[in-house]
């Protein structure tokens, strides 16, 4: 066991299409903070629809097809995740042609900002340019334009979208977590070695950290 006075370790299993990683990620930052715990986040990838074209898929027919969702349902659900993510300071915006993407792309460029110690920022940018702003994230310019945002070099960023310099280091990273188990997201490994899965809420998070932190002492 890590000792009390080592960053607690937290490697996020994520995709940036998934809106229960936006929630998940903010309950447990609110849990951190409240609690003081010093720590340090590690994202990795995960795409939910492999397979979805690049150009994309209208929200709702997605869930239709993947999960046979009603509209009505559909509505449900939206209205819960915008619910949960304004309490979290975070606004979802699912409006009428709303689309998923796919995120290979996006997680190579999240490799690259990791290089620059800005895959962190680069995250969050992503989940508000889609949730909240609805940017196409399957349009390169779309996400060269994102890293320039937060200052990254956009020349560099068109250069790694084109070469895909990181695909391969994306896949092997993907194959190692799905090795772990690892079949839905968020998922979230403390210390190297307890999983916990889904959007727990803060105060489950503050009960996990506190119990870590007794393991710790």
């Amino acid at each position: 066991m890590t000792d009390q006075n080592t960053p607690l370790r937290i490697d996020i299993v994520s995709d940036v299409m998934c809106p229960w990683c936006v929630i998940g990620y903010r309950q447990l930052a609110i849990a951190l903070e409240s609690r003081g715990v010093d720590h340090e986040i590690h994202w990795h990838p995960f795409e939910l629809n492999p397979n979805m074209p690049a150009t994309g898929q209208d929200m709702r027919e997605h869930l239709v097809e993947k999960y046979g969702t009603t509209r009505e349902q559909s509505d449900a659900n939206q209205a819960n995740m915008s619910a949960r993510g304004e309490e979290l300071g975070f606004a979802f915006r699912f409006e009428d042609g709303f689309r998923m993407h796919n995120t290979f792309k996006t997680h190579q460029l999240l490799h690259w900002a990791k290089t620059q110690d800005r895959m962190h920022d680069l995250k969050q940018a992503l989940f508000a340019a889609h949730f909240t702003d609805g940017r196409n994230l399957s349009d390169d310019a779309v996400l060269v334009d994102i890293a320039a945002e937060i200052g990254l070099d956009p020349a560099e960023a068109a250069a790694v979208l084109v070469d895909q310099r990181f695909a391969a280091k994306v896949r092997q990273e993907q194959a190692f977590w799905a090795q772990q188990g690892i079949s839905g997201v968020p998922a979230m490994v403390f210390d190297r070695q307890h999983l916990v899965t889904g959007a727990q809420g803060v105060d489950n998070y503050q009960n996990i950290l506190g119990q870590l932190q007794d393991m710790r002492a």
